[in-house]
């Protein structure tokens, strides 16, 4: 067998379900796995999101470029955590094949704190199961990281053996500074993790990285493993110098510190006094239902005295999030404009269920009450309902899980001149 197959049945082996973007070097990949394709990688990495929360492992498929558009979200997850694994398999294009640059995946993850594993033709099957463990293990995404000279080249590695972990969602006692901070704490982890990794053969004074030329291998490339440079040991890359540069860099020492707590800071945040979505909240959190939150007005339903979203994985990601899950998603009319209409589109096409709750206000409501254009125009096409805040009795007989898309826009006003209230621990 050749790498593209060893790393699709490896893949099939270790997850239940697949997104994906097609894009060479990634479009075999999502083809044999049977991917959904998705309106772009941000959607695909959403929904692999959602299936996280549900208990079941998934992968978001793409090329290099397209690790741009999920960025965000990609950042939101670390701090956010997840349970079950989630790998993105990003197909880098390092010769410029088929692409319009040259970008180095890798990269990502040092700026969003991620592992980071390329598996040479020995590893390809350990390492995808290898990736899905420490996603669950670390409670964040893994990047794995393909090259065209590993999928067209020979493979042969026995399979990987399955073995299920638990990752956790940041605790909902938590502040927004005790989420990073609590992100931060695994870093030391995963660190001990790459230097002790058995992937690794770091003998030889050749070493290659992932399927680069090498009688070594490193495969865990990010942290970049404990490697002593000297004695003209040489590190033969496919991309830019990424291990060779951080091999060179001093490991950051990072201590330890106590997540803060909403009860050690003293209160929680909530709506404004007068905010005309009150009642909204409350009968969503009397019915007893759970939703996926934004970023927004809407996260503020993770907070007492409601404390019906679960999570919340960036700006427009709840749609795509929640119809994997909760089946429920709470947003705001900018998150929508924003980014999340791209998940609806795709959700309608595949005839997904999904309640999608939004809060029009015609404003950005946690950045200064910009004005925002009119969404209602834009969605007409999922003949969405309009309720007004005020008319509660609507309300209460609207909210209820559909059995396909229902978009449902409630009308508010932000009160003038009123702060975020607060309620005291």
């Amino acid at each position: 067998m050749n790498g593209l197959e060893t790393l699709t049945n490896a893949l099939i082996e270790s997850a239940e379900r697949f997104f994906g973007v097609p894009g060479y070097p990634a479009t075999d990949i999502i083809r044999l796995t049977g991917a959904w394709c998705c309106s772009n990688e941000k959607v695909a990495l959403e929904y692999a999101l959602g299936s996280s929360i549900s208990g079941t492992r998934a992968a978001a498929i793409m090329k290099n470029a397209g690790i741009n558009t999920c960025a965000d979200t990609l950042v939101n997850s670390v701090v956010q955590g997840l349970k079950s694994g989630v790998v993105l398999v990003v197909a880098d294009d390092t010769e410029i094949s088929g692409s319009q640059n040259a970008l180095d995946s890798r990269y990502y993850g040092e700026i969003t704190s991620v592992p980071v594993i390329e598996p040479d033709s020995r590893t390809i099957a350990e390492a995808t199961e290898e990736a899905f463990r420490v996603s669950e293990r670390f409670s964040r995404p893994v990047l794995l990281r393909i090259t065209p000279t590993l999928l067209d080249g020979p493979a042969s590695c026995p399979k990987a053996t399955k073995k299920l972990f638990t990752g956790e969602l940041a605790p909902p006692d938590l502040t927004m500074k005790g989420r990073v901070t609590r992100a931060n704490n695994m870093i030391q982890g995963m660190q001990k993790w790459s230097d002790n990794s058995p992937l690794n053969i770091l003998n030889d004074l050749e070493i290659g990285v992932g399927a680069a030329k090498g009688r070594d291998k490193i495969v865990t490339v990010h942290p970049t493993p404990d490697i002593d440079i000297s004695g003209g040991r040489t590190i033969n890359e496919l991309g830019r110098r990424f291990v060779w540069e951080h091999s060179q860099i001093d490991k950051e020492v990072i201590r330890a510190e106590e997540p803060e707590t909403f009860a050690q800071r003293g209160f929680y945040r909530t709506l404004c006094p007068s905010c005309p979505f009150r009642e909204l909240f409350s009968i969503i959190s009397e019915k007893g239902l759970y939703a996926i939150c934004d970023a927004g007005c809407s996260l503020l339903a993770m907070n007492p005295p409601y404390s019906f979203a679960i999570a919340h994985y960036g700006l427009g990601s709840s749609p795509a999030v929640a119809v994997k899950s909760t089946g429920i998603c709470l947003t705001g009319d900018y998150a929508i404009i924003h980014s999340g209409i791209n998940a609806l589109i795709d959700i309608h096409e595949k005839g997904l269920p999904l309640l999608c709750i939004i809060l029009k206000n015609m404003k950005m409501g946690m950045t200064g009450g910009q004005k925002i254009m009119d969404l209602e125009k834009y969605l007409q096409w999922a003949d969405p309902v309009i309720c007004e805040a005020e008319d509660h009795t609507k309300l209460r007989e609207e909210i209820q899980k559909p059995d396909s898309l229902k978009v449902l826009i409630i009308r508010g006003k932000c009160p003038g001149g009123e702060k975020y209230g607060t309620i005291k621990c």
